[in-house]
């Protein structure tokens, strides 16, 4: 897909895809660099000193991507052979092309949810036993929000069980944070209120918050030192990274509040779309900014709902047989909003506007 085809379009197919804001573009062009790898970028140490301060942890390691940070994270947590117990489908399992068993070598446990969070019963069920048969369970991960459950929020009140319920088996729960600002803006609460029982956490800065590259690694100090070796091993050492920092510290500092206007939007477009003949969506795990779509009775298949989507000008993107996703973020406005809802009810009525 050329930049060309893009040009002009309202993007709904990730907050990925939000660029980054003139001021970061200006901190980028001013930052104190230094090398990294050495622990010498001033730029680095300020937003690994914030990211940790702000998740109430004691260390934090800046990272290339979401990926890296949990992989880097699950491998300094587990080891061969052992087992990780994960959402069945999270985004280190789904999404990150069986990283856990190239770098870890461990393997995973999934357990089947219908809304991404799994419930102290279920994990206590998955936790291995000490029998020569078994692996032993090393980690427990969650992942809020939840992507592929269309953005949904732990509730305080089960990450607090299942924090209690690890400290009581001894082990460690690692939190995929990629949007866990928006797991915070939804609950009304600081972020470190979130991320509070469980030991280790990545960030991810490129989303939402709009930095151009980047996530964090959070969690105890010896843990990060034991991690940062890990990031090297998986090519992450860099060198003068404060000009891909800068704009990080940015977005912590001043993109968190306003995830919630693309919170209003994304309820806004899920409401506008429950309401279109041969579309449902589940309202209940429209909590964020994430709207999943099943089409399946609007008589048109997704490449092809897609595609026509496109050419009225709004991209989303494929999301399962008869799903389609559109995700709220920085660079699309409610007038954005309004006219992709206007583009979906062109396709599904078959009346293109050339």
């Amino acid at each position: 897909m050329g930049v060309e085809f893009l040009t002009g379009k309202i993007d709904l197919r990730s907050d990925t895809v939000t660029k980054p804001t003139e001021e970061m573009r200006k901190a980028m062009y001013e930052a104190e660099v230094g090398d990294d790898v050495y622990g010498e970028d001033p730029t680095v140490l300020r937003l690994e000193e914030l990211a940790a301060e702000l998740l109430g942890k004691e260390a934090a390691l800046f990272v290339t991507s979401g990926t890296q940070g949990n992989q880097a994270g699950i491998a300094t947590h587990a080891s061969t052979g052992e087992e990780v117990i994960v959402e069945a489908q999270a985004h280190v399992f789904y999404y990150e092309a069986a990283a856990i068993s190239v770098f870890a070598g461990a393997q995973v446990r999934q357990i089947p949810t219908d809304n991404g969070i799994m419930t102290p019963d279920q994990i206590r069920r998955a936790i291995r036993s000490k029998d020569v048969h078994q692996p032993r369970t090393a980690l427990i991960a969650v992942e809020n929000t939840h992507n592929r459950a269309g953005g949904t929020v732990w509730p305080l009140e089960d990450l607090a069980a299942v924090g209690e319920l690890a400290r009581r088996s001894g082990i460690p729960l690692h939190m995929d944070g990629a949007r866990v600002f928006n797991a915070a803006a939804a609950l009304g609460v600081p972020v470190r209120d979130v991320v509070e029982h469980v030991d280790t956490v990545s960030i991810c800065l490129s989303k939402g918050l709009c930095a151009p590259v980047g996530s964090v690694l959070v969690g105890p100090r010896d843990f990060i030192e034991r991690a940062r070796q890990w990031r090297k091993r998986m090519g992450g050492g860099m060198r003068q990274a404060g000009v891909i920092a800068a704009p990080g510290i940015i977005a912590l500092t001043k993109m968190v509040d306003r995830l919630a206007e693309d919170h209003h939007n994304a309820r806004y477009l899920a409401e506008q779309l429950a309401s279109m003949n041969g579309i449902t969506v589940a309202l209940d795990k429209v909590q964020t900014n994430i709207v999943i779509a099943d089409i399946g009775n609007s008589g048109i298949e997704v490449p092809e709902f897609v595609r026509e989507l496109a050419a009225e000008g709004v991209l989303a993107s494929s999301f399962g047989e008869t799903l389609v996703r559109f995700v709220t973020h920085h660079d699309v406005s409610r007038a954005d909003i309004e006219k992709a809802v206007d583009a979906v009810q062109r396709v599904l009525h078959g009346a293109r506007v050339h």
